[in-house]
C-alpha cells in the first residue's frame, strides 16, 4: 500500500428547505464520487436543509424532514465503500445541533455537534442551536440507529487508512480550534463542513486559515462551504472550498460556481506521518496541556492504489509551478548563497575570493554568488580571483565562456594550464598518460585544488566551492579535489535548480548586457566533468547524465527519499507518473538501482563536507539534516527493486 487516500469535497446546489431535492442532489454526487474512486467524501454545512433556514429550524417538520432525508441516503449507499459526511440539524434532549453525520455502507458511525456558534454581525446561530459542549450524553437514537454522538469522536479508518477528525466552519476560526485537539490524539485528516458568507477577498482569509491550520497540525485538511443555492435574502454563498496537505493546497474551487461540482485529490497520509516523525514538538504539545480525550471509531474503509494520481506530482518537486512563485524561490535560493559566503568573509575579516571557473553550470553560479557577496560588502570585485585551469578535456566553448565571463564581471582573471603539472605528476607515480582511467581524472580535479588552495593561502583569500547538492548526493566529485573547498556555496543547491537560478540570474537586474548572453550559452551547454580528451569535431566527449542518469531523475529520486524517507515502491510510482512515458518501467526501475548505490557508497564524501548553507527542504551537511554511516548497506532498498522486477507484471510487461 503507497498510503495514498482519494479524498472529495462536494458542493450541492440546494434548495433552502427542500430537503428531498437536496438529498437527491447530494445522492446523485455521492455516485459521481464513487465512480471516480473517491474514498472519503465531505458536503457542507447543513447542507440537508440547506444553512439559511433561519427560524424555519424551529419547525418540527424541516427537522424530521432532515432526519427522513438522511435515512434515504443511508438506503442508497449500504453498498458503497465511502466515508460520508453529511449536514444537518438534529434534534436531541430538547435540544437542537447544528451537526455533522458520518456515515460509511448505510450505517451511521457518528455524529459530531458543533462546537462553536457564532452569533455576531450577519450569523445568529446561537438562536436556533446549543453548542456541543452543552450536551453530557454520549449516544442518541437515529434513523433507527444507536449512534455515538459528541465532539470527542475521532473515526479510525482501518487498513492503513486516516484517522478522521470533524469540525464545522466557525470551530475552525477560533484561538485553538477543535481539530489541534483532534490531531495531537491522532487524527490527520480532519473534515469541515462549511457555510463560510463571501464578502470581498474573504477567499484570501479563508485559504490563508486552512493552509495555516493543516501546516501546524501536520495533516490534510479537506474544507467544504456552501454553494449559491443558499438564500441571498442578507449573505451570499460561493462555495468556495479547499483540500490542503500540510500546509499545501492540493485543490482549489473556482466561487460562485453555478453547476454542483466535486472537487477530488489523493491524499498521502506516509507524508503526514514522516513529517510527525521529524517535529520533535508535535508529540510534545499533547503533554503540555494539548491533551484531551476521545473515542476511537473504527470504520473498515477498503482502500487500494490509484491507477492515476490525483495530486500535484512536478517533475521539478523542490519548485512550484507559478512562474512568479518560482522567481522568488531563485531570489530567495541566490540571497542565501551570497549572504551566507558574505558572512563567512566578514567573520574570518577575508577581504578576497578565489574560485576555479570553468565555464560550467556550478562554477557560474558560484562565481555570481562570490560576486554578490563581494558588492554585499562592498568589496571591490578585484578581490575576486577567478582561475580558469585548462585541461586535457577542456573544450574550447566552455574556456571561451569562462573568461568572458571574468571579464564582464569585473573580476581579476589568472589562467594556469594544469597540463604540465599533471605529466609530471603521471610520471612521478607511474602512470600511463595514455590509460584514461579514474587516476586520469581525478589528478585533474586534485591539481586545481591544490592550485586554488595555495594561491588562497598566498592571498589570505577564501577557496569558494563549487559542487552542488545532486553531486554530494551521487558522490560524483573528486575526493579532496573538487569535494573540497574552505566555504560551498552550491551545497544546498540541486542540479536542476542551478540551471534555473543561473537561467534566472540572466533576466534579473544583478546581471545583464554581455553577462547575460554569456550566462544564457552556459545554460545551454552539456554538463561535462571534461576530464577526457574532446572528440574530433572539440566536443565533450564525457556528459555527466550519459554516465550518472539524468539529473531531473535523480533530483526526483532525492527529494522524495530524504524529505519523506519514502519506499522505491513508491518513489518508481511518483516518478512514473511525474515523467510518464520519457522513459521506460526498466529505464525507471536502473535508474533509481544506480541512484541507491551511489548514494550509499559514496556518504564517506559527504562525512567530511565542508561548510555551506542550506537552500532548500532537504542538506546532506554531516553537521545538520543528514546523518548516515559511511559503512552502511543498500541491500534492503536494492531487493525492494529486485523484487518488483520479479512482479508478475513487470516480468509480463518485459517478457522477463
Amino acid at each position: 500500500m503507497l498510503n495514498l487516500v482519494r479524498v472529495g469535497v462536494a458542493v450541492p446546489k440546494v434548495k433552502v428547505a427542500d430537503c428531498s431535492s437536496n438529498i437527491e442532489e447530494i445522492i446523485n454526487l455521492i455516485y459521481q464520487a464513487e465512480e471516480q474512486g473517491v474514498n472519503v467524501l465531505v458536503f457542507p454545512e447543513l447542507c440537508i436543509t440547506g444553512y439559511t433556514c433561519a427560524d424555519l429550524f424551529f419547525q418540527s417538520t424541516l427537522i424530521s424532514g432532515a432526519e427522513k432525508s438522511l435515512g434515504m441516503l443511508l438506503e442508497a449507499t449500504k453498498d458503497i465503500d465511502m466515508v460520508i459526511a453529511t449536514g444537518l440539524p438534529i434534534s436531541a434532549k430538547n435540544q437542537l445541533f447544528n451537526c455533522a453525520a458520518i456515515s460509511h455502507l448505510g450505517k451511521i458511525m457518528g455524529i459530531i455537534p458543533k462546537t462553536y456558534l457564532p452569533n455576531s454581525e450577519e450569523f445568529y446561530e446561537k438562536r436556533w442551536f446549543s453548542p456541543a459542549y452543552d450536551m453530557p450524553w454520549k449516544t442518541i437514537e437515529l434513523c433507527g440507529q444507536t449512534v455515538p454522538m459528541g465532539y470527542d469522536i475521532l473515526f479510525n479508518c482501518n487498513n492503513g487508512g486516516p484517522i478522521i477528525g470533524v469540525e464545522i466552519c466557525q470551530d475552525l476560526w477560533e484561538p485553538i480550534p477543535p481539530s489541534s485537539y483532534q490531531a495531537l490524539a491522532g487524527a490527520n485528516l480532519i473534515l469541515n463542513l462549511s457555510a463560510s458568507s463571501e464578502i470581498f477577498a474573504k477567499q484570501n482569509t479563508r485559504r490563508a486559515i486552512v493552509t495555516g491550520q493543516s501546516s501546524r497540525t501536520i495533516c490534510a485538511y479537506a474544507y467544504c462551504a456552501s454553494g449559491i443555492g443558499e438564500s441571498t435574502t442578507d449573505m451570499v454563498f460561493s462555495g468556495h472550498s479547499l483540500i490542503c496537505e500540510n500546509g499545501s493546497v492540493l485543490r482549489e474551487s473556482s466561487r460562485f460556481n453555478k453547476d454542483p461540482y466535486i472537487l477530488i485529490a489523493d491524499l498521502d497520509f506516509e507524508l503526514i506521518r514522516k513529517e510527525r516523525q521529524k517535529n520533535n514538538g508535535f508529540m510534545a504539545c499533547s503533554q503540555n496541556g494539548g491533551r484531551k480525550d476521545f473515542r476511537f471509531v473504527d470504520i473498515p474503509l477498503t482502500l487500494s492504489d490509484p491507477a492515476e494520481l490525483l495530486r500535484p506530482n512536478p517533475q521539478n518537486p523542490f519548485l512550484p509551478d507559478d512562474p512568479e512563485e518560482k522567481s522568488k524561490c531563485c531570489e530567495d535560493m541566490f540571497h542565501i548563497q551570497y549572504i551566507g559566503l558574505a558572512r563567512r568573509l566578514e567573520h574570518t575579516d577575508i577581504k578576497k575570493s578565489v574560485i576555479a571557473i570553468s565555464g560550467g553550470l556550478d562554477s557560474t553560479l558560484a562565481l555570481l554568488t562570490v560576486v554578490k557577496s563581494h558588492d554585499f560588502l562592498g568589496l571591490p570585485r578585484e578581490n575576486i580571483i577567478g582561475i580558469t585551469m585548462p585541461g586535457f578535456g577542456t573544450t574550447g566553448r566552455t574556456y571561451n565562456n569562462a573568461k568572458e565571463l571574468a571579464l564582464s564581471l569585473g573580476i581579476t582573471l589568472r589562467e594556469i594550464s594544469i597540463k604540465d603539472a599533471c605529466i609530471e605528476h603521471f610520471k612521478n607515480i607511474g602512470h600511463d598518460i595514455n590509460t584514461h582511467d579514474a587516476t586520469f581524472e581525478n589528478a585533474q580535479a586534485r591539481e586545481r585544488t591544490q592550485i586554488a588552495m595555495d594561491i588562497a593561502n598566498m592571498e589570505n583569500a577564501i577557496v569558494v566551492g563549487t559542487g552542488d547538492l545532486s553531486e554530494l548526493a551521487l558522490g560524483f566529485t573528486t575526493y579532496n579535489g573538487d569535494h573540497m573547498s574552505m566555504y560551498n556555496v552550491n551545497c544546498g543547491i540541486p542540479k536542476t535548480l542551478v540551471r534555473i537560478i543561473v537561467t534566472w540570474l540572466s533576466n534579473s537586474e544583478y546581471f545583464s548586457g554581455n553577462t547575460s548572453k554569456i550566462l544564457l550559452d552556459i545554460v545551454d551547454t552539456p554538463v561535462s566533468p571534461e576530464l577526457l580528451p574532446p572528440s574530433e569535431n572539440g566536443n565533450p566527449v564525457q556528459i555527466t547524465e550519459e554516465i550518472m542518469g539524468p539529473y531531473e531523475i535523480n533530483d526526483f529520486f532525492l527529494y522524495y527519499m530524504l524529505n519523506y524517507g519514502f519506499c522505491p515502491k513508491k518513489i518508481l510510482f511518483l516518478a512514473e507518473r511525474a515523467f510518464g512515458d520519457k522513459y521506460s518501467k526498466l529505464q525507471y526501475l536502473s535508474m533509481l538501482k544506480n541512484f541507491y548505490v551511489r548514494f550509499f557508497t559514496q556518504q564517506f564524501k559527504r562525512s567530511c563536507s565542508p561548510d555551506g548553507p542550506k537552500a532548500v527542504e532537504i542538506g546532506l551537511s554531516p553537521r545538520g539534516d543528514w546523518r548516515m554511516p559511511s559503512d552502511a548497506s543498500y541491500s534492503l532498498w536494492i531487493q525492494q527493486l529486485e523484487d518488483i522486477k520479479m512482479s508478475q507484471e513487470f516480468t509480463k510487461f518485459y517478457n522477463i
